[in-house]
């Protein structure tokens, strides 16, 4: 079972795996180790200065050519900072920017306004109308099962059935996700996609501290949703952490007007209730810091590459959709050929000059790579014109390009026939034309050889 869907070609990936924007965690490393195996990762750059969100994107980029994101929350940041924020994005000129907790219209029109991706993190179906109509190109519904800042209060499999439905843009899940079983059952319920936030965290790229990965792959299941860590935060934000002395209430009143040091990152002091989880690059009293962690915990059991985790998960996501169908019927095995002539299902696959099966498999995986290298190309004109018109049209492209891809490997799973995961060489010849509209004029030559 291909897990190819069409946010995938909005976002440029293979496969429809995110890495959630954790911030401090989800740095250039282990952004560029999920999108070089397939996935697509975000930057986790809250409250981050500008220099640094430069310098990460670099980062990024001196590791992959893959496109990228980068995760920004307006509500937790001063509008000084999140100017600066927007501004460095754009002016890198990113593939795509979430945008979390409360809804900014200003800075979702902004970075649309760039040609930038918005991706909207929501937690309830009123925030996912309401973040559709302000132009979100993609939502996340996040389950109350996720680890970290939660925004709603709704369970995964119900947000996900109340949403799909409710909007026409492309729905991504979040919370509690942790295997490719997961992965499996949001997208069996209309999800084109899995956030994956915990599973990411236990990697060997992760920025995360030691302490925080083993205490996740030691966990055994339990986690808290409380209100204690809360400093930088807007008020009364619930978290989903591993259990430590603060939610046993051993540490004091969070509320208390006091400030306690607990630990440093460099010259800036972590205090005790903050927000902030501990990093490698942090000393002082772990245990007592935010241990987030989602519901999924309990069933990582080992610190692995990100790409081994993604590649996991994917494998998982294939097995748990791929799954026989009632009776026992194989969903691959080619159908019987059907023919006025009797003796038809005895025949080879010369039979009244029809393409062998394996030059038929080849021609439509070559097709196939180059409607996926069109739709790459036609994402890119959407995200990067300033032209309205040239936008529109490089969007009904795109949507076009899509539809093709799906009819193609759809075709080959028929056959029983395993999809190209490769991108045309189309792709790199087309984004070596400068001049959108003669890309655009070159994408539209390239459907024609396809048609």
């Amino acid at each position: 079972m291909d897990l190819h869907t069409p946010v995938c070609d909005l976002l440029c990936c293979d496969q429809p795996i995110m890495l959630a924007g954790m911030g401090g965690v989800a740095r250039a490393e282990l952004v560029a180790a999920v999108t070089n195996a397939g996935g697509f990762g975000f930057l986790g750059m809250v409250r981050e200065s500008p220099e640094l969100i430069r310098a990460e994107i670099d980062a990024v980029r001196s590791r992959t050519t893959r496109p990228f994101g980068v995760n920004l929350v307006p509500a937790a940041t001063k509008p000084a900072r999140l100017e600066s924020e927007l501004s460095a994005c754009i002016e890198a000129g990113v593939h795509a920017v979430a945008l979390f907790w409360d809804l900014s219209f200003a800075a979702v029109e902004r970075l649309r306004n760039a040609g930038i991706l918005v991706v909207c993190q929501v937690g309830s179906v009123d925030e996912a109308v309401a973040a559709a109509a302000a132009g979100a190109d993609i939502l996340i519904a996040q389950g109350v099962e996720a680890g970290g800042h939660v925004r709603g209060t709704t369970a995964l499999h119900t947000l996900l059935t109340q949403t799909a439905p409710a909007v026409d843009v492309p729905v991504l899940a979040a919370g509690g996700l942790t295997e490719g079983a997961d992965l499996a059952a949001a997208m069996a319920l209309g999800a084109q996609g899995g956030v994956f936030g915990t599973a990411f965290l236990a990697t060997t790229e992760s920025f995360a501290h030691d302490y925080h990965k083993h205490r996740i792959v030691e966990a055994d299941g339990a986690t808290v949703r409380t209100q204690a860590f809360h400093i930088n935060w807007p008020e009364g934000a619930w978290v989903r952490v591993l259990p430590n002395s603060v939610t046993r209430g051993k540490r004091g009143d969070p509320q208390a007007a006091t400030r306690v040091v607990i630990g440093a990152d460099g010259s800036r002091l972590i205090y005790l209730f903050s927000t902030d989880s501990p990093l490698r690059s942090m000393s002082g009293d772990y245990e007592a810091m935010a241990l987030y962690a989602g519901e999924g915990a309990g069933r990582l059991h080992s610190i692995v590459s990100a790409g081994d985790r993604l590649h996991e998960i994917a494998a998982g996501a294939r097995e748990g959709l791929g799954a026989p169908l009632p009776g026992g019927a194989d969903p691959a095995a080619p159908a019987e050929p059907s023919s006025p002539v009797c003796c038809a299902a005895k025949a080879d696959d010369a039979y009244m000059g029809y393409a062998p099966r394996d030059e038929l498999i080849a021609a439509l995986n070559t097709l196939l790579e180059a409607e996926r290298a069109g739709a790459r190309v036609a994402a890119r004109l959407v995200s990067q014109s300033r032209d309205d018109e040239l936008k529109a049209l490089s969007k009904v492209i795109h949507a076009d390009e899509v539809h093709w891809c799906r009819a193609l490997f759809r075709a080959l799973v028929d056959l029983g026939a395993e999809p190209s995961e490769e991108v045309g060489g189309f792709y790199e010849k087309a984004m070596a034309i400068p001049d959108l509209e003669a890309r655009l004029a070159f994408v539209n030559r390239g459907q024609g050889w396809v048609a």
